[in-house]
């Protein structure tokens, strides 16, 4: 080792001269030689020392790693010895548990059925009893049922005489009170979104309601609740403030039997504004049509009235007046006595059709709101189903709701059209006839005016 340490030195010595290292710097690093050899030295037996240091806490660790192993196999054998040992205590105790059980079994017999039954009971009752409006007013007899179901199903422990008594019990209350109509209070909520304790009226197992108000009751979460909507018929809602305020004897009540099922279909049905929204654009058009045809023949109506009236009285008068279509006629006779019949004959129909037009003005416009509202009203249905088979393009038809409820909506405006059409048709046939009536009378009192003028020039003899 010495040798290969001076080796390297004078190696590095030839290597610092040929660099150009001056003579002053060889003989320094010449001089600290014997140095460099004690501190190569002395770290040699330092890293002797620090070898011999590791390789003693090597030994020792080794040495605690095998007592560590030594204890593991020793805890391995220790729970492999506990684990047969509880292997065979599981299999000893289901040997006993099943001998056990047969006896149980044998001593049981018949009650064994019995016990299931009323596990069924339980269970069905539960349901029913959570469905019904008189879990309201008994809400804790739902814990006890399913409790009583879980004891007899779930373990070997009997039920006792007092479970089984208070079954009957409750199976007995809910038999009594479907027949009964019980005042009570409740919390009920409003639609406001608060909540309400209110005095409310339970109609057997059919209906839940205020005064002048059907309630509705849900089974998920236990509440009372107004419905959003109250039936339109006030027939209904009238009966509810006649049994909510009753104390005794027969009171008439509109009883939905099915449960719920009638006054949601009361309730879903739409009103006469629904439905007339429900045309859109063209139904609101065919109302719009029928008003104004409601309002010319109410006019033309009291107009011909009047009209008739004034006739009537100028038939029964000698002079001839200006304020009535008759008196205009006449008095053409009297401006013209003189004048040979064809002349006269031409002159009174002429004024004749000068009164026509004012006695048959608008009825064509009757007519043509007669003719144009059901032909809108299939507009309107037309439109609506090409809108009805989109959506079962794009929904398809497994919901028949939106079927129906499509054409529902297409149809309502050919009923608009029809209910505008019929009394636009009765009208325009009332008013064409007041009219036509008029006229006959002009044309009546005409033909007899020239008549006599005709049957006076006839009998004058002739001239010259």
């Amino acid at each position: 080792m010495h040798k290969i340490i001076i080796n390297l030195l004078a190696l590095s010595l030839v290597v610092f001269t040929s660099m150009g290292i001056p003579v002053a710097a060889q003989d320094q690093a010449a001089m600290s030689m014997a140095e460099l050899l004690r501190q190569v030295e002395k770290g040699r037996v330092s890293d002797n020392r620090e070898n011999q240091a590791r390789e003693q806490r090597f030994d020792q660790a080794r040495s605690e790693q095998q007592s560590l192993l030594n204890e593991a196999k020793g805890e391995r054998t220790a729970q492999e010895n506990r684990s047969q040992r509880l292997e065979d205590e599981f299999e000893a105790n289901d040997l006993q548990i099943d001998e056990l059980t047969n006896v149980l079994n044998e001593r049981l017999g018949s009650l064994k059925e019995l016990f299931g039954v009323m596990q069924q009971v339980s269970g069905d009752s539960q349901a029913r009893f959570q469905n019904s409006l008189t879990n309201i007013q008994y809400p804790e007899r739902g814990q006890f049922l399913e409790d009583l179901a879980k004891k007899i199903g779930g373990s070997a422990k009997l039920p006792s005489l007092e479970e089984i008594e208070r079954l009957w019990f409750e199976l007995q209350r809910e038999m009594t009170e479907s027949g009964r109509v019980t005042r009570f209070a409740a919390q009920v909520n409003t639609q406001d979104g608060t909540q309400e304790e209110m005095d409310v009226v339970r109609v057997g197992l059919f209906n839940i309601v205020t005064d002048g108000k059907y309630l509705k009751y849900e089974p998920s979460t236990g509440t009372v609740s107004e419905l959003p909507r109250q039936p339109e018929q006030d027939r209904f809602t009238d009966s509810t403030s006649e049994i909510f305020n009753a104390t005794g004897g027969l009171v008439r009540f509109g009883l939905d039997p099915t449960l719920g099922g009638v006054l949601n279909s009361l309730i879903a049905r739409p009103n006469l504004q629904e439905r007339v929204q429900q045309g859109g654009l063209v139904g609101y058009l065919i109302i719009a049509l029928g008003i104004i045809g409601l309002l010319i023949a109410l006019e033309r109506m009291v107009v011909l009235g009047i009209a008739s009236s004034k006739v009537s009285r100028q038939l029964s008068s000698e002079t001839p007046s200006q304020d009535n279509a008759l008196g205009r006629v006449l008095s053409v006779h009297d401006q013209n006595k003189t004048a040979d019949t064809e002349t006269l004959e031409l002159k009174l129909s002429e004024a004749i059709f000068k009164e026509t037009p004012a006695l048959n003005r608008a009825l064509l416009f009757l007519k043509i709101i007669s003719v144009v509202a059901p032909l809108m009203g299939l507009l309107g249905t037309v439109t609506g189903m090409i809108k009805t088979f989109q959506a079962i393009t794009l929904y398809g038809t497994g919901d028949p709701k939106l079927m129906a409820g499509g054409i529902s909506q297409a149809l309502v405006t050919t009923v608009l059209g029809l209910s505008v059409a019929i009394p636009m048709v009765l009208l325009h046939t009332l008013v064409s006839g007041r009219s036509r009536r008029i006229v006959q009378v002009l044309q009546e009192q005409s033909a007899g005016i020239i008549a006599t003028h005709a049957e006076k020039y006839s009998a004058r003899p002739p001239q010259g």
